[in-house]
């Protein structure tokens, strides 16, 4: 029995018998293997990157967190609205974010979404559905509500709206505010929290003290889920199931996932302050090995298999970096400065 949420919160179960594996959950996976590993290699490159001083600003990868990101960005469906977070790039290709954007917005090339001119994770396209984030700090939720609000009100249903957050979110007021407002307007939201144990170098112990963070479902009268974080497996079947129910009609659904980030908050933080206990508890396993080792366990995947992805995976990155610093830089005579959403992006509000 896989079991979404933990004894005594709020959620449903889900029963996982050994012929549930079929072939669309097998190749479910496999796809989702490999965004993972796509995510994965091209956030190591923008860290490499950032380490020969040729990317300016932050970055913050996801390593760790790449099977719920993934989970989510991939069984979003054409339509639906995907507010991403830092450490969601994995999740942002599986919903068909091109690397390209990715590449163009960290090395600064005016050809990528936000033309140069914002922060590196600050940036999406959507007219396709993918948000630009604002903060990390729960100020996507009330934005996602926006949306399906005014998608209510022009008869558009059967969508649903998804945004991650970390744990120090939760504590935040907007978390509050939002995820109350979606409550009572019975929104198709999925809040998916990855609980990687510290907000930035706060550790949970000092954020919250209730016994888990799904119990909050039961305050604010959604659906609670809880999975394993490092578990792609379980991660895509119990946001398939929160996802689904999301869109029938159940209203908000809270995922948390249990993990813990294997980086700094960002590539400027060496994590030191992070409990080498963690590192050693489950929750400190590589979500990608642990996705790898299931692959070659169910005769799904070989190892030699698994290397060609990773060789496939790692020129496709290689020749979009090689394309974006081949192109010209920002240049401020040619910029026109308009506000981003009163020109270049006017067209968004009829798609929304």
């Amino acid at each position: 029995m896989l079991q979404t949420a933990e004894p005594g919160v709020s959620g449903v179960k889900v029963a996982v018998t050994k012929g549930e594996e079929t072939a669309g959950f097998r190749d479910r996976y496999l796809e989702a293997f490999r965004w993972m590993v796509l995510g994965r290699t091209l956030d190591e490159k923008f860290a490499s990157l950032y380490r020969g001083g040729k990317i300016h600003g932050g970055v913050f990868i996801g390593r760790g967190q790449e099977a719920l990101s993934v989970s989510v960005g991939h069984q979003l469906r054409k339509g639906d609205v995907f507010a991403p977070l830092i450490r969601d790039l994995a999740g942002r290709l599986a919903f068909g974010e091109p690397i390209l954007d990715a590449v163009r917005n960290y090395l600064g090339s005016p050809l990528g979404p936000m033309r140069a001119r914002d922060g590196n994770v600050h940036r999406g396209r959507p007219k396709d559905g993918l948000l630009p984030m604002i903060s990390h700090l729960g100020a996507m939720i009330p934005v996602v509500n926006g949306v399906l609000m005014g998608r209510r009100f022009r008869g558009i249903h059967g969508i649903v709206g998804a945004t991650c957050l970390g744990d120090g979110g939760t504590s935040t007021g907007a978390f509050h505010e939002a995820l109350n407002q979606a409550a009572v307007e019975k929104l198709p939201l999925v809040l998916v929290v990855a609980n990687n144990q510290y907000a930035y170098s706060t550790p949970t112990s000092r954020q919250f003290v209730c016994r888990s963070l799904v119990d909050k479902a039961v305050g604010y009268g959604v659906e609670g889920h809880s999975v394993d974080g490092t578990d792609l497996a379980a991660c895509l079947k119990v946001l398939n199931v929160a996802i689904g129910q999301a869109r029938e009609g159940g209203g908000p659904q809270l995922v948390v996932a249990r993990l813990l980030r294997l980086c700094g908050h960002g590539e400027h933080d060496d994590s030191s302050y992070i409990d080498p206990n963690l590192k050693k508890s489950p929750m400190g396993r590589d979500c990608l090995k642990v996705a790898e080792d299931y692959l070659l366990q169910h005769k799904w995947a070989d190892g030699r298999q698994i290397e060609t992805w990773r060789n496939e995976v790692t020129q496709r990155v290689e020749e979009a970096i090689a394309i974006v610093q081949r192109e010209p830089g920002p240049d401020p005579y040619k910029e026109n400065w308009c506000a981003l959403a009163s020109k270049h992006l006017n067209d968004v509000h009829q798609d929304l």
